[in-house]
């Protein structure tokens, strides 16, 4: 793989740091614990890893709200552990993609400390701050994606400031040119530790409508976002004015010519707008914008060929040049073998959905404990850590669902992953998923997930190719790669009930094996159809 071009189909696998492996026993992962586990990692047969903030905070957000950019948070570990953790993934031929969140700091940054004290300091114009209405209520409408009102009071400078998130994340004030140059500088300062990208955490709120104009109301039969819930007073807004403004674009211009002195270097954007698809192609498109943009439209409930049909297309029809990256699981949505899986696991399934994701045009983030096929874990209110999940109980349930330990020993005290009481419980039916339980299986979840990325690495075709959607059964995804004068079907059937494709105006070559799946074959009787049993995939060349 080439080392500038690493990223272009590249798999990657998504730490959430607290969560993979504890090495000091406090209950919580760290940058150790992440390093005990490269090996395991770089058997799994992925190009790189990116790992969930691990930077000083405050953890309201769990290390979404950084406090300082530019230090490892003690919970973690120190500077000289993530030199060593970057030194042992390159050598095992890792590559290393870290988050940044751009848009927000904690409200114990320095910077805010500073900006909140008046209007007339060296940060005051930082962070977006404005007057109230002559009744004293907020500058207008904006509400937070975590509940409530978008902004807060300070009386130190009787102003409110704004947050889209919780109320300790203040929005950075974009507009002003020392903002934009002190996040670049921030930037420059891991690039030059080595790392190999970033995960761009809500770009799509950087910046803000200056004029403050209210975000106008959104009807009740538009309210199904991506990356919150329908009850949520989020979803009754068009959120024109808070997110996704114009010159965001320039700014991404701004970070990819600094990226751009780093050959090799990616930028990966997180999107989340009213229209993630289009923003994804205006955010990709050229050689001077992001490198590759995910959203949350396969992050959803709904899993049928249509959608996930018409989504691709409709992106592939937008991105142009730009280039796109999938993801069907996150930190921040329920587990996808739950959430796909109806709560009712079928491993051939799973396998599928993960074969599904690495053969889509793109590249692709996996989230750690899909190679496992983890479900979602149960939490009660008691348990909960998530500010999301405690605002909007019982109707949301937070993200921590999805968030609990990695499960390593089955017999082990809290499944291998550490000696103490873990930051988050261990779903006992996860111990049955543990790894050294799969490493065992030949025919387990997890090792199908390593044989199918060794054998992908072998099919340029699912890495680069094009891709083109053909139609066939409501319940058969199909689609052709193509890519100079080779042409492959590919075909995932995604019920529990076999299926058939006609195969009669294609010409198969010959059927590719040594993926490791249930696969779909000829009928003896009826050379021109595929017999697809549940949950099967199929594979084949196409005649020229």
């Amino acid at each position: 793989m080439d080392q500038v071009t690493w990223w272009r189909g590249g798999v990657v696998y998504q730490i959430y740091p607290r969560s993979l492996m504890d090495s000091n026993g406090d209950g919580v992962g760290d940058l150790q614990g992440i390093i005990a586990k490269l090996d395991y990692i770089a058997s799994l047969n992925v190009d790189a890893i990116w790992i969930s903030p691990f930077f000083k905070s405050p953890m309201k957000d769990f290390g979404y709200d950084i406090s300082d950019y530019l230090e490892i948070d003690p919970l973690f570990g120190t500077m000289a552990d993530f030199d060593q953790l970057i030194e042992k993934a390159h050598q095992l031929n890792i590559k290393v993609v870290i988050d940044q969140v751009l848009s927000h700091t904690s409200d114990q940054h320095d910077w805010f400390e500073q900006s909140r004290q008046s209007r007339d300091n060296d940060k005051a114009d930082w962070y977006v701050w404005a007057d109230p209405k002559d009744d004293g209520s907020a500058p207008n409408n904006w509400l937070a994606i975590f509940g409530g009102c978008a902004w807060e009071w300070e009386p130190r400078r009787q102003q409110y400031y704004l947050h889209n998130f919780l109320k300790s994340q203040p929005d950075l004030n974009f507009h002003c040119p020392q903002v934009r140059q002190a996040v670049l500088d921030n930037v420059e300062f891991w690039l030059k530790k080595g790392v190999d990208g970033f995960r761009l955490d809500a770009i799509t709120f950087c910046y803000h409508d200056e004029q403050l104009r209210d975000n106008p109301a959104k009807p009740k039969d538009k309210r199904q976002g991506r990356g919150f819930s329908e009850d949520n007073p989020y979803a009754y807004q068009y959120h024109y004015y808070n997110n996704t403004r114009p010159q965001t674009v320039g700014f991404i211009e701004e970070l990819r010519a600094l990226i751009n002195r780093y050959p090799g270097a990616v930028t990966l954007g997180e999107v989340s707008s009213e229209d993630s698809l289009a923003t994804m192609a205006e955010y990709t498109q050229g050689d001077d914008r992001l490198h590759m943009a995910y959203s949350f439209e396969l992050l959803t409930d709904d899993f049928s060929a249509a959608y996930i049909r018409q989504t691709v297309e409709e992106l592939e029809a937008s991105i142009g040049d730009g280039w796109p990256c999938w993801a069907i699981g996150n930190h921040d949505v329920k587990r996808v073998a739950s959430r796909w899986g109806k709560d009712s696991v079928n491993p051939t399934m799973v396998k599928m959905l993960n074969a599904m994701l690495f053969s889509l045009r793109g590249s692709v983030c996996s989230y750690q404990g899909e190679e496992l096929g983890l479900t979602e874990a149960p939490i009660e209110f008691n348990q909960l850590q998530d500010p999301f999940g405690i605002a909007f109980w019982p109707m949301f349930k937070g993200r921590d669902g999805c968030r609990t330990p990695m499960p390593w020993v089955k017999e082990a005290p809290n499944a291998g992953f550490s000696d103490a009481t873990p930051w988050l419980p261990i779903d006992p039916l996860h111990n049955n998923s543990a790894v050294d339980v799969q490493e065992a299986d030949q025919d387990s979840i997890l090792n199908s997930y390593r044989h199918f990325l060794q054998w992908r690495k072998q099919q340029h075709i699912l890495i680069e190719g094009d891709i083109q959607f053909i139609d066939s059964h409501p319940d058969v995804l199909a689609f052709i790669r193509s890519q100079d004068q080779q042409r492959m079907l590919v075909l995932f059937n995604l019920s529990a009930m076999q299926q058939t494709f006609d195969l009669k105006a294609l010409g198969l070559s010959s059927t590719l094996e040594g993926h490791g799946l249930l696969s779909g074959m000829q009928d003896k009787q009826h050379p021109a159809t595929i017999v697809l049993p549940s949950y099967a995939s199929f594979y084949g060349l196409l005649a020229k």
